[in-house]
C-alpha cells in the first residue's frame, strides 16, 4: 500500500492526483478547510517545467494574497500590448497586465506543502469507492486510500479517462511552438522592443505572442528575466507525427519538451519564421530552443463522481488564446474547497454542494470555450481554416 496516513480526527483525506499547478491549488484550498492531503504525480522526477507564459488573473492572485505572497512578487509588469506587421511596425495601445511563468508559479505554490505527502512516479490505474473509502490503483502494483479524489492530471487525464472511458482529446488543427530564453541572450534592440510590453503577431493560419516573464527562479531583476514566446501555426493532422518525434526516437502525443526537436524539424521552423515573420520576432525564434505542444480540445463533461471530482483542464480545455487555463484551474479548486467546507467521512456528501459547483465551473468552462474558439477563428487558426504549414514530404 503506497499510503499517507488517513488523519484520526473526523477530516477526510484528500487524494489529489496530478501535481501541476492545478493540483498544487487544490491541495492549498482542500488544505485550508482541514483536509488531509496526499499529491500523486505520474512524472518519475520533479514535475516537468511547460515554459509557458501565465497572467496573473484574479483566481491566481487570490491564492497567492491567502500564501502571503504579493503578486507582484511573481510577476512582471507589462504596460502596453503592441501589434507588429509582417515589416514589424508596431501599433501600441496601454494595456497594464502581470506575466509570471509556469515554473515560477509552480516554485511558489510547492514550497509551502513542503509537508504534504507528495509521491512522484505515479501514474494511475484504477480507482475504487467503498462507503466513504476511495482507493486509488497506481503502476507498479501500489495502491492509496482517502475519502475523496480530486483529478487534476491535465489534458491526457487517467482520472477522467477512469470515470468516462470513451473521452479522448481531439486535435484542434494548429500547434503552438514555444520558447523560453535569458533576456541576456536578446540584443539591447530586441529587449528595448519587448520590454514592458506584450507583442502580437497574426497572419492567416498563424499568430505569435511575447513578452518578458520571471527568470526560473522568479527573478525579476533586469538582466535575470527570460523572454518567453508562443507561435501558433496550423498544421494538418497527418503532419503532426514527423514534428512530434524526438531526437531520442520517441514519438511524443501532448508536449515536445526542450532539446527534443530533430535537427531538421529546427531548421523548418526556423526557415518559416524567416519567411512568414516580423524581423524581430523571426531572430528570436532563431535564438530559442524550441519546444512545441499540439492544440487539442478536451469537451466538457461532468465535474463531479461518486467521491471524486475533476478540474482544470481535466474536466475539459479551453484554448490558450484567452489565457484562462491556470486561473480556471485555480477557481474550480477554490470552489471544491468551499463546497467539501465541514464535510466529514461520517456524514454523507454535499451532494447540493458539490452539484451548484459543478453547474456553474462547467457554465464557466463553457463559456471560456467558446471564446477561445473564436478568438482562434479571428486569426484562421483551426482545422479547414486559414494556411497550414510544415506538410510532411511527400515520399
Amino acid at each position: 500500500m503506497w499510503r499517507c496516513a488517513i488523519p484520526e480526527t473526523n477530516d477526510f483525506a484528500a487524494l489529489v492526483i496530478g501535481g501541476s499547478l492545478g493540483g498544487l491549488a487544490a491541495a492549498h484550498e482542500l488544505r485550508a478547510i482541514g483536509a488531509d492531503v496526499s499529491v500523486y504525480e505520474r512524472s518519475v522526477g520533479p514535475t516537468p517545467a511547460r515554459g509557458a507564459g501565465i497572467v496573473v488573473q484574479p483566481e491566481i492572485e487570490a491564492l497567492l494574497n491567502r500564501l502571503g505572497v504579493p503578486a507582484e512578487a511573481v510577476g512582471v509588469e507589462l504596460h502596453e500590448r503592441q501589434q507588429l506587421d509582417v515589416r514589424g511596425k508596431a501599433a501600441r495601445h496601454e494595456a497594464p497586465r502581470l506575466m509570471t511563468a509556469w515554473d515560477a508559479l509552480h516554485r511558489v505554490l510547492r514550497e509551502p506543502l513542503a509537508d504534504v505527502c507528495h509521491r512522484l512516479d505515479g501514474a494511475l490505474r484504477r480507482v475504487q469507492v467503498e462507503g466513504h473509502e476511495v482507493t486509488a490503483e497506481f503502476s507498479g502494483g501500489r495502491a492509496a486510500r482517502g475519502n475523496f479524489l480530486v483529478g487534476a492530471d491535465g489534458i491526457g487525464s487517467a482520472t477522467r479517462r477512469l470515470l468516462d472511458p470513451s473521452s479522448r482529446p481531439a486535435y484542434a488543427g494548429y500547434v503552438a511552438w514555444r520558447g523560453l530564453e535569458p533576456e541576456s541572450r536578446l540584443s539591447g534592440e530586441l529587449l528595448e522592443l519587448f520590454s514592458g510590453r506584450l507583442t502580437l503577431f497574426t497572419s492567416s493560419g498563424m499568430q505569435m505572442l511575447c513578452s518578458l516573464v520571471p527568470g526560473p527562479d522568479g527573478e525579476l531583476e533586469k538582466g535575470s528575466r527570460r523572454v518567453n514566446w508562443v507561435w501558433y501555426v496550423n498544421v494538418a493532422e497527418q503532419d503532426l507525427p514527423g514534428l512530434l518525434t524526438g531526437r531520442s526516437g520517441r514519438r511524443f502525443a501532448h508536449f515536445l519538451p526542450p532539446g527534443e526537436a530533430l535537427p531538421e524539424t529546427v531548421e523548418r521552423v526556423r526557415g518559416q519564421a524567416e519567411a512568414s515573420l516580423p524581423p524581430a520576432l523571426a531572430e528570436l525564434v532563431g535564438l530559442s530552443d524550441l519546444f512545441m505542444q499540439p492544440v487539442h480540445d478536451v469537451p466538457p463533461w461532468r465535474m463531479v463522481a461518486d467521491h471524486a471530482a475533476l478540474i482544470g483542464d481535466a474536466a475539459g480545455t479551453v484554448r490558450p488564446h484567452i489565457a484562462a487555463g491556470a486561473s480556471r484551474a485555480f477557481g474550480d479548486a477554490a470552489g471544491l474547497a468551499t463546497a467539501l467546507l465541514g464535510w466529514t467521512p461520517v456524514q454523507p456528501l454535499p451532494a447540493v454542494a458539490l452539484e451548484y459547483w459543478e453547474v456553474r465551473r462547467l457554465d464557466h468552462l463553457v463559456t471560456l470555450s467558446v471564446a477561445g474558439r473564436e478568438q482562434a477563428a479571428k486569426a484562421s487558426l483551426g482545422a479547414g481554416t486559414g494556411d497550414t504549414f510544415f506538410a510532411s514530404p511527400v515520399p
